[in-house]
């Protein structure tokens, strides 16, 4: 990003800065992370996305199955393999946190393979579900120490893609007044089953704007599902200035539309408004396509067992060049993989150009903000320009960013190459 788009991104969110005088603000910033989340359960406010977490609670009742395009999991899509991923340096990690907390934290912090908590992420800013560890409810070597888990696990773009994601969020809590809230370390920690070098087990981190699941076995990893996002998406100001994020998989995703021809991007052109008369919205929070806070994602927390059916063009029917573009966007959706593990997933997805569709909601101008997803049946990418939430546009904007990774047929949490004893129920 040149000096000159960086300024003017800047600007851009800038102009809707909330007003930290208001009653929403002046009553948060006296609050830390508990505090706010009971008074939104008590308050009940805002009610939209209180009604959505009753929905979520539905949802998480729900036996784990799994997305899918038609209801039916795809049989034999994921087989245990050699990936090369270093798993030796994880497990090291993981047992050096364990050797740092007392044993009340460890009963919040470890888990059984199976155990639901893998599926009780979600990305508000709100502690809905307090399991885990709490990164900045500790003290400062052990909080260092999970990050050194991040690391280790992640490729170098990868870690550098959290990180700043982490960052972000923290920035945001400055802008807001409430860093008791969003910060840094305002994220939870959970590790399933026992770190091995060959048996399945674990980890997750989720908090606002970073949900990360990670499942190893031997020298195999999944990563997925997760929720990359950032409001705004840059840092203009402080001690991470020019930190920036999920711009290159806007760019990615536009340049393919974009390159498309007229009558192929009429066919991907799901909807032309990015919240549209045509989309389903019954107020049944369970199957709308369009709702206040998931807006266009289809795949974002308790959708574990969604049906998506497949939508627009076909990735087979384009061009080389145009293939390539699909590609790249799943380099940066796949960045946290580690090198070697993430380029087999990529020869994976490419296998499957054959059953993957390109689907994209919203105009496609360079200055269009927009929706789009890339599917087949081992991977789901969506990327979303949000309106604000903390930020006062009232429409979505580019400033604003959610990606979402899946796994359908029972792929996410790496259920579908876990032991029979071992899956989510």
């Amino acid at each position: 990003m040149s000096k000159a788009a960086f300024d003017q991104s800047s600007a851009e969110y800038r102009q809707y800065l909330p007003d930290l005088s208001s009653p929403r603000f002046m009553v948060a910033k006296e609050q830390d992370a508990r505090t706010y989340a009971d008074a939104f359960k008590t308050t009940r406010n805002p009610p939209w996305l209180y009604e959505l977490t009753q929905t979520w609670n539905k949802l998480y009742r729900e036996p784990f199955h799994g997305i899918t395009s038609s209801g039916d999991i795809i049989p034999n899509l994921f087989t245990p393999q050699d990936e090369g991923v270093a798993v030796e340096p994880m497990v090291d990690a993981v047992e050096a946190v364990i050797a740092e907390l007392d044993p009340a934290l460890l009963a919040q912090l470890l888990h059984p393979m199976n155990a639901p908590e893998w599926r009780a992420w979600s990305n508000p800013e709100i502690l809905l579900r307090p399991f885990g560890v709490r990164l900045d409810e500790i003290d400062e070597v052990a909080a260092r120490l999970i990050l050194s888990v991040l690391q280790v696990s992640f490729s170098a773009e990868g870690y550098a893609k959290a990180i700043s994601a982490m960052r972000i969020n923290h920035f945001l809590g400055e802008i807001c007044e409430v860093p008791r809230i969003m910060n840094r370390y305002s994220y939870n920690f959970l590790v399933f089953g026992t770190p091995s070098l060959t048996k399945s087990w674990g980890w997750s981190l989720y908090g606002h704007h970073l949900c990360l699941n990670v499942f190893v076995r031997g020298r195999q990893m999944v990563i997925s599902p997760t929720f990359t996002g950032a409001e705004p998406n840059i840092i203009d100001s402080g001690p991470w200035l020019g930190t920036r994020i999920l711009h290159t998989e806007g760019d990615s995703g536009l340049r393919l539309m974009q390159s498309l021809p007229k009558n192929v991007q009429k066919a991907a052109q799901r909807y032309e408004r990015l919240r549209d008369p045509k989309m389903l919205q019954t107020g049944d929070l369970s199957i709308d396509r369009w709702n206040k806070d998931d807006q266009r994602h289809l795949c974002g927390a308790f959708r574990d067992n969604r049906i998506v059916a497949y939508e627009s063009v076909l990735v087979s029917d384009m061009t080389s060049e145009q293939q390539q573009l699909v590609m790249d966007i799943s380099e940066q959706f796949l960045l946290y993989l580690p090198d070697s593990a993430r380029s087999i997933r990529k020869k994976q997805i490419q296998s499957h150009f054959d059953n993957t569709y390109f689907s994209w909601i919203g105009g496609f101008s360079d200055f269009d903000a927009f929706y789009y997803r890339v599917q087949s049946p081992i991977i789901i990418f969506e990327f979303d320009h949000h309106s604000g939430v903390f930020l006062t546009n009232q429409e979505p904007a580019k400033f604003h960013t959610h990606t979402i990774v899946r796994t359908p047929n029972g792929g996410d949490y790496g259920n579908a190459l876990s032991g029979e004893s071992e899956r989510l129920r």
